[in-house]
């Protein structure tokens, strides 16, 4: 952390982003790991000098990036399953309102983390295995041509349409 910026300001986020780069950088064969196994880690690291309450909300929600915003548009995680992230990879799908940062700024962490998000950045951009995104940009779509359609009632559109058939 550069000497301008104190400790008790680093971001809940980028807490937790180093607390799950930790765990995969600890673990190698582990794929995720629980909400749980995250908020400990970071209160092992003690970063901050006492387990904040908002670290279980970051990891269950705030920062996972196919989750909606909700408000938080960071991706740092991705939600494997209900109780389970991990960090976010280059082929992971995003969801859309997700506009926020990937990893911490080096300038706001402490000094001795920088190579931990380093390795991090490089684990993302390998991006594990690859993967068929056929579905790519699907949900950039989501709203589009809603203006066509805002005065038209859909039971009776479909009415007129089907007023034809016969």
């Amino acid at each position: 952390m550069s000497p301008t910026v104190a400790i008790e300001k680093i971001k809940v986020a980028d807490e937790v982003y180093i607390a799950i780069a930790l765990l995969h950088r600890e673990n190698p064969d582990r794929e995720d790991f629980t909400i749980g196994e995250i908020v400990e880690r970071t209160e092992k690291e003690n970063i901050y000098g006492e387990l904040r309450p908002s670290v279980r909300v970051h990891v269950s929600l705030q920062v996972v990036a196919n989750m909606p915003a909700n408000p938080g548009r960071y991706r740092m995680l991705y939600s494997t399953g209900d109780r389970t992230r991990r960090l976010l990879l280059s082929t992971d799908d995003v969801h859309p309102s997700r506009t926020g940062k990937m990893w911490p700024d080096l300038e706001e962490i402490p000094s001795k983390y920088a190579e931990l998000v380093n390795w991090a950045k490089q684990r993302y951009l390998k991006g594990g295995p690859k993967q068929s995104r056929w579905l790519e940009g699907v949900l950039q779509l989501r709203g589009m041509g809603r203006e066509l359609w805002k005065d038209e009632d859909p039971d009776e559109y479909v009415r007129k349409l089907r007023e034809d058939w016969e």
